[in-house]
C-alpha cells in the first residue's frame, strides 16, 4: 500500500512539472518576441535620432517600446511566479526522495546486520533442519533465497533513489539560476522603462514647439478615419441593400413560376403567400449556399486568421483609446509596419469595394456576412467583385509623409456591427 502511495505521489509530481514546463516555454517564446520586436524598435528609433527635431513618429516608437516593456515585465514576472513554483515542486520532491531514501538505508541496515549474524552456512543449515516437516524445510529455504534477492533489490532501489535524488537536485538548482536571470533582466527592463518615459517626456516637450502643426496633422488624420469609417458602412450597406434585393427578385420569380405552372394545368391560380416578415440582415446575406458556407468558415477560424501584414505591432486597438489626453474611437486595430509592406487578405471571399480615401485605398472584402477592412494602402492590386483567397496579397501599406509612420487599419464586421480584429487573428 506504501508503494502505491509513494508512486501516486511522484506520479502527481510529474504531471504538474510537466504543466509547469508547457507553460514555461511558452512564456519564454513570448518573452523572445518582445525581445525581437523591442530590437526592431530599437533600431526604428535610433534611425530617427539623424532628425535634430522631435518628430511625432519618434513619439510613437517610444509609446510602442514603453507599452513592449511593460508587457515583457509582465511576462518575467509571470515565468517567476512560475519558477518560484517549480523550485517549490522540486524542494518538497528532494524532501520526500531524501526521506524515502533514509527510511530505505534503514531498512537495508536492518537486513544487512540480520544477514551478518546469520552468515554461516551452518545456521542457515539448522535453521532449514530444525524444520517440523519437509513442507516447512522447503519454505525456509524458499524464504532465505528471497531474502538475498530482495536484499539484492533493494540495493539497486537505493541506488535509483540516489540517482533520481541527485536529477532533483540538480533540476532544483538550475531553476534557481534561471529565476535569478529573469529577475536580473526584470529589473534592466525596469531602469530601461524608466529611461524611455523620460525620453518620452522630452519629445512631448519638443513637439509642443510644434503645437499648430500637430494639430493640423491630427485634424487631417481624424477626418480620414471619419471619411473612410463612412465609406465602409456605406459600402456595407450597399451590398446588403443588394443581397435583399436578389432575394425579393428571387421570391417574385418563384411566385411567377407558380402562377405559370398553374395556369398551365388549367388550375387555380395560387392564392397570394402571406405576406412575411422583412428577413435580418443576416439572413439576407446568407441566402445563398455558398454565402452561407462561407460565413460558417470564417467563423470557425476565428482565432486563427493570419494577420493582414506579416510582421508589424498593434499601437491602437479595438475601442475606446486615449491618446494625448483625447480620447479616441476605433472600429478596428491599427498595426505600425514596415514601409511598403504588402497587405493580404485574412480569408477567402469576394472583393466588395476598392476606393480612395483622401489619398490612399480602402479595400473591403465580403466573407458571407462577415466584411474585413484594409485602409491607408498606398495601392492595389484588386478590383470590385474579384475573388480572392487566403494570404493573398491585395496591395501595400502607405507611409505617413507628415509622421513617417506606416500604418495598416483594419477592421472586421458582422454585418453592420463591428467586432474586435484582435480576437479572429492568430497568436503571433
Amino acid at each position: 500500500m506504501k508503494f502505491f502511495k509513494v508512486l501516486f505521489f511522484l506520479l502527481c509530481v510529474t504531471a504538474t512539472l510537466t504543466v509547469c514546463a508547457q507553460s514555461s516555454e511558452q512564456l519564454k517564446r513570448q518573452r523572445d518576441k518582445y525581445n525581437q520586436e523591442l530590437e526592431a524598435l530599437t533600431r526604428e528609433y535610433n534611425a530617427t535620432l539623424n532628425n535634430k527635431k522631435a518628430t511625432i513618429k519618434q513619439l510613437n516608437i517610444l509609446k510602442a517600446q514603453i507599452n513592449l516593456r511593460e508587457k515583457k515585465i509582465t511576462n518575467i514576472n509571470a515565468e517567476v511566479r512560475n519558477l518560484s513554483s517549480q523550485i517549490a515542486e522540486n524542494t518538497n520532491t528532494v524532501h520526500s526522495l531524501q526521506q524515502q531514501l533514509d527510511q530505505l538505508r534503514k531498512e537495508y541496515e536492518a537486513m544487512v546486520l540480520f544477514a551478518y549474524r546469520n552468515k554461516s552456512g551452518y545456521n542457515k543449515l539448522m535453521f532449514i533442519f530444525a524444520a517440523k516437516d519437509f513442507n516447512q524445510a522447503y519454505k525456509r529455504l524458499k524464504y532465505l533465497q528471497e531474502f538475498a534477492s530482495y536484499r539484492k533489490r533493494q540495493a539497486q532501489y537505493i541506488e535509483e533513489k540516489q540517482k533520481e535524488l541527485h536529477v532533483y537536485i540538480v533540476r532544483l538548482d538550475r531553476t534557481k539560476d534561471e529565476k535569478n536571470h529573469l529577475l536580473l533582466d526584470q529589473e534592466k527592463e525596469k531602469e530601461n522603462l524608466g529611461k524611455q518615459r523620460s525620453d518620452q517626456q522630452l519629445v512631448v516637450k519638443d513637439l509642443s514647439k510644434q503645437e499648430g502643426q500637430l494639430k493640423t496633422a491630427q485634424k487631417d488624420i481624424q477626418r480620414k478615419i471619419v471619411a473612410t469609417d463612412r465609406a465602409i458602412r456605406a459600402a456595407i450597406s450597399r451590398e446588403i441593400a443588394e443581397a435583399r434585393r436578389r432575394e425579393e427578385e428571387a421570391a417574385k420569380a418563384r411566385a411567377a413560376a407558380a402562377a405559370a405552372a398553374a395556369k398551365a394545368a388549367n388550375k387555380e391560380a395560387p392564392a397570394p403567400a402571406a405576406p412575411v416578415a422583412r428577413k435580418t440582415t443576416s439572413e439576407v446575406l446568407n441566402s445563398t449556399p455558398e454565402a452561407a458556407a462561407l460565413s460558417s468558415n470564417f467563423l470557425g477560424n476565428r482565432g486563427r486568421l493570419p494577420w493582414p501584414v506579416t510582421s508589424g505591432q498593434i499601437i491602437q486597438g479595438f475601442g475606446t483609446n486615449t491618446v494625448e489626453g483625447i480620447k479616441v474611437d476605433n472600429d478596428g486595430i491599427d498595426i505600425r509596419t514596415s514601409a511598403g509592406a504588402t497587405v493580404r487578405a485574412v480569408f477567402e471571399g469576394e472583393v466588395s469595394s476598392v476606393s480612395d480615401i483622401l489619398g490612399s485605398y480602402l479595400v473591403i472584402i465580403r466573407h458571407g456576412e462577415y466584411f474585413t477592412a484594409y485602409s491607408n494602402l498606398k495601392s492595389t492590386n484588386v478590383s470590385k467583385g474579384q475573388k480572392v483567397s487566403t494570404k493573398q496579397i491585395i496591395g501595400s501599406a502607405a507611409t505617413d509623409a507628415a509622421t513617417g509612420e506606416t500604418l495598416v487599419s483594419f477592421k472586421v464586421y458582422k454585418g453592420q456591427t463591428s467586432v474586435n480584429p484582435e480576437i479572429w487573428l492568430a497568436n503571433r
